[in-house]
């Protein structure tokens, strides 16, 4: 995989000097009646040192890397197009945040950049997939197991692999921990020359499992542990070391990865670019609260974050300063089941506070809770404390395992069309299993049309 990676990483190099050198051609020049571009080349060496480690790290979030061997054309080209397409738009974001876009490099090279960059790699696994293919390097790189467990479970693995359609990997013998002894494991590595044991087998064969490892240990040959002795049903399973010794972790949230590094990223360095953008916009809010309604220009609440760590969240006030005490009074107008109060007509709400509200833009002030690192841009929507305490499921307490955002797949679903909690949470959990930053990229971007309309607000 590092020379996977060592090759994509000059792949991304060359295809920006190539991007360079298309956009500084006079007859590109002439062609699409640009500026002429004078600024030289070395001038940008400067972003080798963070494009060339971060092309491959990008695409090995999106799982580029662990892919068969042998897998689909549309497999290598839908992971390759969203890898391109965060390295491109990180490399805009980057230029961006330090105003180089428009003074030191032409717009048409980072988009070039990217089309480029796909089409040189994509070429380069088209080539790998040529020569992976031919019988030659079918024989060279096959993969030789033996399976050991019950009969069941040897059964059962071969009958996946069938179906998962693991060409790179041969069976050469399988043996019943039943009926078999370690002696014959050994006699069956002699006879086959196999390249690793895949070992399949419950608690109660721990110790026949030891000894196989032993075995395996002493021959050179890798042993492969199937480790599902726990039937979970969302968790999903990985390997970590804890002081020297080797710990199972079950997870059933996202699993700490490049891809959550660069979350935390984007979400630090696009909540300060936002707010750059649209401080204007602030002090207009702010000026037009003020001189609207008598009371604070921001609302502060105790809210639930991450495993439920309370956080004050920041939003513009949209309603009367005793809007809080006032709300018992309406809680059998509450048109949301449950133990969250969403109320479409709330006479507590000031008719700015309509618009701000209808517009999103009172939750404006909650980039600075993403700046803070309490949010993020996309994540299930933060609840009050009073109202998380109230919680009677404590499946609905799984939303609060990953960091609440700004937007999510119930803000883009109709909010005010869900009216039962349980669907807010369903579409919460689904968004927490089904966790991408190609994900969030979509969700971000459909919020901006349903913002900008005002659809689905209360």
């Amino acid at each position: 995989m590092q020379v996977h990676q060592l090759v994509d990483a000059l792949l991304f190099a060359v295809s920006f000097w190539l991007a360079y050198e298309l956009r500084s051609n006079p007859l590109v020049i002439d062609l699409f009646h640009l500026q002429a571009f004078g600024a030289p080349f070395e001038n940008f060496f400067w972003l080798y040192v963070i494009l060339i480690p971060a092309g491959p790290l990008i695409l090995e979030a999106q799982g580029f890397y662990a892919r068969p061997l042998l897998c689909s054309r549309r497999m290598t080209a839908w992971q390759l197009f969203k890898g391109c397409a965060f390295t491109t738009l990180g490399l805009i974001l980057l230029l961006f945040v330090f105003k180089m876009l428009l003074m030191l490099i032409a717009r048409w090279i980072v988009v070039w950049f990217g089309g480029i960059s796909f089409l040189l790699i994509f070429a380069k696994e088209e080539v790998l997939q040529t020569v992976f293919r031919s019988e030659l390097a079918r024989q060279q790189y096959k993969r030789r197991f033996i399976l050991v467990g019950t009969s069941e479970e040897t059964a059962r693995m071969r009958a996946e692999m069938v179906a998962h359609g693991e060409s790179d990997v041969e069976i050469l013998a399988e043996l019943d921990l039943n009926t078999s002894t370690i002696e014959q494991l050994v006699r069956l590595l002699h006879e086959h020359s196999v390249n690793g044991v895949i070992l399949n087998a419950q608690g109660s064969y721990f110790d026949q499992v030891e000894a196989a490892v032993r075995a395996c240990e002493l021959e050179g040959v890798e042993a492969w542990l199937i480790a599902d002795f726990f039937k979970t049903q969302i968790s999903r399973t990985s390997f970590d070391d804890f002081y020297g010794r080797p710990i199972l972790v079950f997870r059933s949230t996202p699993e700490a990865s490049w891809e959550s590094v660069l979350k935390h990223l984007i979400d630090r360095v696009g909540s300060f670019v936002l707010i750059i953008l649209f401080s204007w916009l602030f002090a207009l809010v702010a000026l037009v609260i003020k001189l609207t309604s008598p009371g604070p220009v921001l609302f502060r609440q105790q809210r639930s974050g991450l495993n439920g760590r309370p956080f004050t969240i920041y939003k513009f006030r949209t309603m009367v300063t005793d809007a809080e005490q006032r709300k018992h009074e309406l809680a059998a107008m509450n048109e949301m089941s449950g133990p969250v109060f969403k109320m479409t007509q709330d006479p507590r709400v000031t008719p700015i506070g309509r618009i701000l509200r209808k517009f999103s833009l009172d939750e404006f002030p909650q980039l600075f809770n993403v700046l803070r690192g309490e949010m993020s841009l996309v994540g299930p929507r933060p609840l009050p404390v009073d109202e998380v305490k109230q919680f009677n499921d404590l499946a609905h307490r799984r939303r609060l395992s990953v960091k609440p955002g700004l937007t999510c797949l119930w803000q883009i679903s109709g909010r005010n069309n869900v009216k039962d909690f349980k669907d807010w949470v369903r579409l919460d959990l689904e968004y927490i299993d089904n966790w991408s930053l190609w994900l969030d990229f979509k969700i971000f971007l459909r919020t901006i049309p349903i913002v900008l309309s005002g659809r689905g607000a209360y």
